[in-house]
């Protein structure tokens, strides 16, 4: 079992066994084959039983453990060696807390972390419990969160923009990743407008389309070979994002937000976007 740490030009992906983590390692394979990464599948379990139970398990069971999660996770880097598009698949397996793992792994010099929507045994409820939010939260590479449709030819990198911190992260994030796929950007601001009895509509909507001009300026220079297409959206970010998620490829969002994207992982908005969209949901994370 290959135990050498990550290269800078990696992706690491969670897997399990479960179904939504198979389609996590498809998602990063298809990722690495497109940009010249390798790929670390990483199987981490944990041996328990519920609180209070005395049972303790035995070597044999241990060992037994040990070699299912082995048999799954190298079984998951043949597939993707079977492949035959020249992708170095690895697998590691570690008998440890699933989210420390996977942090651990990508911190020593990954480009990308990527899990799936649901899990099972030591990954179980991956974005209901605190895996999902000690990755999400803190990881300090992209987390890309595969769910919904994993393959939608022809359908733009969408990318939230509301002028944070985290805006240009998501936005050289969303760049790169559509000049990998052939395919344009979106980049959306959304706002909830006042009542027009405290500022005239006209006049958010200039203020507003303002700041997503400001937001977006030289991008479209930096590269000039992805089309950009600059959208300005009513309505609460979560709604709006979700939204135009049913034709994207992907989509991308900083790591903390303001204005229309506020709370962005810690509040409703991260939370909906991680639960309800209908393609993977890539978060960007700012270099430390």
């Amino acid at each position: 079992m290959d135990t050498t740490i990550t290269g800078t030009t990696s992706i690491v992906v969670g897997h399990d066994g479960s179904q939504a983590s198979q389609q996590a390692v498809d998602w990063a394979a298809d990722e690495a084959e497109r940009t010249g990464a390798s790929l670390r599948i990483v199987h981490a379990y944990q041996l328990g039983w519920p609180a209070g139970a005395s049972y303790r398990p035995t070597a044999q069971e241990a060992d037994e453990a040990r070699g299912r999660a082995e048999e799954l996770a190298t079984g998951a880097a043949a597939a993707v060696r079977a492949r035959g598009t020249g992708v170095d698949a690895v697998a590691t397996v570690v008998h440890a807390a699933p989210a420390a793992t996977l942090l651990d792994f990508a911190h020593a010099g990954a480009r990308l972390l990527v899990v799936g929507n649901r899990g099972a045994g030591g990954m179980a409820s991956l974005l209901q419990g605190s895996v999902s939010q000690q990755v999400a939260t803190h990881a300090r590479v992209p987390v890309a969160v595969v769910r919904g449709r994993t393959a939608t030819p022809g359908g733009p990198v969408v990318v939230g923009v509301d002028g944070s911190p985290s805006t240009d992260a998501a936005l050289t994030l969303a760049f790169e990743a559509a000049a990998a796929r052939g395919t344009h950007v979106v980049a959306i601001r959304a706002y909830v407008p006042p009542s027009p009895s405290v500022l005239p509509p006209s006049a958010v909507e200039a203020e507003e389309r303002a700041h997503l001009r400001e937001s977006l300026a030289g991008w479209q220079d930096k590269y000039p070979s992805v089309r950009l297409e600059p959208l300005l959206a009513t309505g609460r970010a979560a709604k709006v994002l979700v939204g135009v998620s049913h034709t994207a490829q992907l989509v991308v969002v900083g790591s903390r937000g303001h204005g229309g994207f506020a709370g962005l992982l810690l509040g409703s908005v991260g939370q909906q976007l991680m639960h309800h969209a209908e393609c993977p949901v890539l978060i960007a994370h700012r270099p430390a």
